[in-house]
């Protein structure tokens, strides 16, 4: 049998070993990438910039997801009431499984997609500092958890209204009473699928059979969990959303719709 040539002899080299940003991917494999980016650094912003106004940010039964709790007035400065939810927030999805996927590629290009060449050469994982924070991602899902028990009493009491002359509230439903709903159930929903909460009720178990309850509460959370990537944006677009409508109408430039 003759010899068939053999048309390239030397091994391929990894992206990263070509370069940053090298691949021989034909897609357009940025656009994730730059959406990703851009998605993340005006929601993040927008945040940032609510959380620092103490304004305009509780009109009638309304209150602003970044201010919730309400814990200390003085002298009309809310304090820690923005400070401390933004905190949680941030401790919450900043070391939450998928945004680390996230983040990590969109800023650091870590990378910016698969099979795209890296801009660093060593890998020490999440051992050092400022990135074993991501280690206490189950704590802060423990705060998060307590603070959207705030936020489903905040969307409770949307939809009672104080009526002048009236001692009992109104039960009346608004557009912002809804859009205060749909918030925090996209946040239960983006809670009930982090991997800490599916660790927590089904973790530690070599049979599932023998604890049924927990394997059904596991279950029910892992429902969740598989759609993680999109109930992350859109409750994190939902927050900020909240806060815009509930600034709007207290700066009375939007008008609250009342539905029934």
């Amino acid at each position: 049998m003759a010899n068939l040539p053999v048309a390239n002899s030397r091994p391929a080299q990894a992206p990263a070993e070509r370069g940053f940003g090298a691949t021989g991917r034909r897609d357009a494999w940025w656009t994730e990438w730059l959406s990703v980016a851009v998605g993340l650094l005006i929601l993040g912003l927008y945040a940032l910039w609510a959380a620092c106004q103490n304004k305009n940010f509780e009109w009638g039964p309304y209150l602003s997801p970044f201010y919730s709790p309400k814990f200390l007035e003085i002298r009309g400065f809310f304090f820690p009431m923005a400070i401390i939810p933004l905190a949680v927030v941030l401790g919450f999805r900043g070391t939450c499984y998928y945004y680390r996927k996230a983040y990590y590629r969109a800023f650091f290009a870590d990378p910016a997609a698969c099979a795209v060449g890296e801009p660093r050469k060593g890998y020490c994982g999440e051992t050092q500092l400022p990135w074993t924070v991501q280690n206490l991602h189950r704590y802060f899902m423990y705060l998060a958890t307590i603070a959207l028990i705030f936020l489903w009493v905040d969307a409770i009491s949307s939809f009672f209204w104080q009526v002048p002359g009236n001692t009992i509230p109104s039960l009346e439903i608004h557009l912002g009473s809804l859009i205060m709903l749909a918030n925090v159930i996209l946040l239960t929903g983006y809670t009930l699928g982090c991997h800490s909460v599916r660790h927590l009720v089904g973790g530690r178990l070599d049979c599932f059979s023998c604890h049924q309850a927990r394997a059904d509460v596991w279950g029910f959370a892992t429902k969740f969990n598989i759609k993680h990537q999109q109930w992350a944006w859109f409750s994190l677009f939902s927050v900020c959303f909240t806060d815009l409508y509930i600034r709007l109408v207290a700066m009375g430039v939007w008008h609250d719709w009342r539905i029934l």
